[in-house]
């Protein structure tokens, strides 16, 4: 349930990127529930059809598009898409991501582009994409990670990405600024029930190992990471821009050495 009131975001139009699972779909289904008209975008059409449905549920208006954020035209065509459909665009969340656990000496070059051209390129595309719509006001968040200041064994490919991304954010919120365009940016923790940590935590040891090093000892939830995207996207947040909010738990307070450890560990399990 969200902590909101149900209607502060009607007559708002979101597009949430990589809103088929995990975070950000729960992303796009806070937004609907608050009365959001959503879109969503991902990759797979299967993933796509069940996020409709799951949104659609909630007695919202929603639509989806099948693309790649590694393809600018893509992009482009689905948000255009989503204009032409409901008319404008105030939201805009780029959250899709590729991620492995591999360490820079087995590294490939091809592994490495891949997770950068998911990552940073594909957040560029969608805010590029978007910015040529957007409604003054518009407010353009995207996920980053712990990744972009700490350092990950095994991470570095992430690492680039995700500064990348967060510097991104700093440079589209100073230009994009005059024009009342807001981007920011969310630095989730360690969150339950994703696909993420799910691979991250195969044992109790390691579970143990991530809550440790958390101020508040205890997983995120989704809800928690869609209650900030969603402060974000309402009248709250109108002077926040070019800011880089971590929703961790206190995770990054315990600095690299533990997530380094750990990264260290998981790479000895068996596969």
């Amino acid at each position: 349930m969200s902590t909101f009131q149900s209607d502060v975001l009607q007559g708002k139009v979101a597009f949430v990127a990589g809103g088929t699972s995990g975070i950000n779909l729960e992303i796009a289904r806070n937004y609907a529930r608050l009365g959001a008209r959503v879109a969503v975008m991902s990759r797979s059409q299967e993933r796509v059809d069940r996020a409709i449905e799951l949104i659609g549920a909630q007695g919202a208006q929603v639509m989806g598009i099948a693309a790649d954020v590694r393809d600018y035209e893509a992009v482009s065509a689905a948000i255009e898409s989503v204009v032409k459909t409901f008319g404008k665009l105030d939201i805009v969340v780029s959250g899709a991501a590729g991620n492995f656990v591999c360490p820079a000496e087995q590294l490939t070059a091809k592994g490495f582009k891949t997770v950068v051209d998911i990552d940073l390129n594909g957040t560029f595309h969608v805010l590029r994409a978007a910015f040529d719509h957007a409604n003054s006001g518009c407010s353009m968040i995207n996920i980053s990670a712990p990744q972009s200041t700490e350092s990950f064994w095994g991470q570095s490919h992430v690492a680039a990405a995700k500064a990348g991304i967060d510097m991104l954010t700093r440079s589209l919120a100073a230009e994009w600024g005059p024009r009342n365009i807001r981007v920011n940016a969310i630095v989730p923790g360690p969150i339950e029930g994703t696909e993420g940590m799910a691979r991250l935590t195969p044992t109790p040891e390691m579970e143990k190992m991530i809550t440790t090093s958390i101020a508040l000892r205890r997983y995120g939830s989704t809800q928690d990471i869609a209650d900030m995207a969603t402060f974000l996207a309402t009248n709250a947040a109108n002077y926040v821009t070019g800011t880089i909010m971590y929703c961790d738990g206190g995770q990054v307070l315990s600095g690299g050495g533990a997530q380094h450890a750990f990264m260290e560990q998981l790479q000895k399990q068996p596969s």
